[in-house]
């Protein structure tokens, strides 16, 4: 999987507004807090604005606030509205590509991928990342040998 910038500071700023309580926090606290290039974040916000992820509130004492409960968003819903599908082959849904011969089972593969992919984004808060929490499956593939290792 390739996480984009943009997924990434996303993330980190739902994140750190999770810890908040929600919000609302200033975006200027939040590329300060994250050290994400302010003009670069708020083009995030407004996206994950229109996506319903975060609100924001006018004032002295507004900001930015996530839009539900942080237990309530998962990554994959960060992702899916700035990247699109969790697993794409060449722009396609994995059940949609075809391939002939020895390579049919390749199909498999991709929608196996993405399956993996889900069992982890669609199960992992914001509220999960925040608090340190995370789902006892996620720690198990972290404590895996290989786990740490880059291929």
């Amino acid at each position: 999987m390739h996480v984009s910038a943009k997924v990434d500071y996303a993330l980190r700023a739902l994140v750190m507004l999770a810890a908040a309580g929600g919000g609302p926090l200033k975006a200027e606290a939040l590329a300060t807090g994250q050290d994400i290039p302010l003009n670069f974040l708020e083009n995030i916000l407004g996206d994950l604005r229109r996506a319903g992820l975060v609100a924001t509130q006018r004032g002295a004492e507004g900001g930015y606030r996530l839009a539900r409960p942080a237990s309530a968003i998962t990554l994959a819903d960060v992702v899916r509205p700035l990247d699109g599908p969790l697993a794409a082959v060449r722009g396609s849904r994995p059940e949609e590509v075809e391939y002939a011969g020895s390579s049919e089972h390749l199909r498999q593969v991709w929608v196996a991928v993405r399956a993996s992919l889900r069992a982890v984004m669609e199960n992992v808060t914001l509220d999960d990342v925040a608090t340190g929490r995370l789902p006892r499956k996620v720690v198990e593939l972290t404590e895996e040998d290989d786990a740490w290792r880059s291929r």
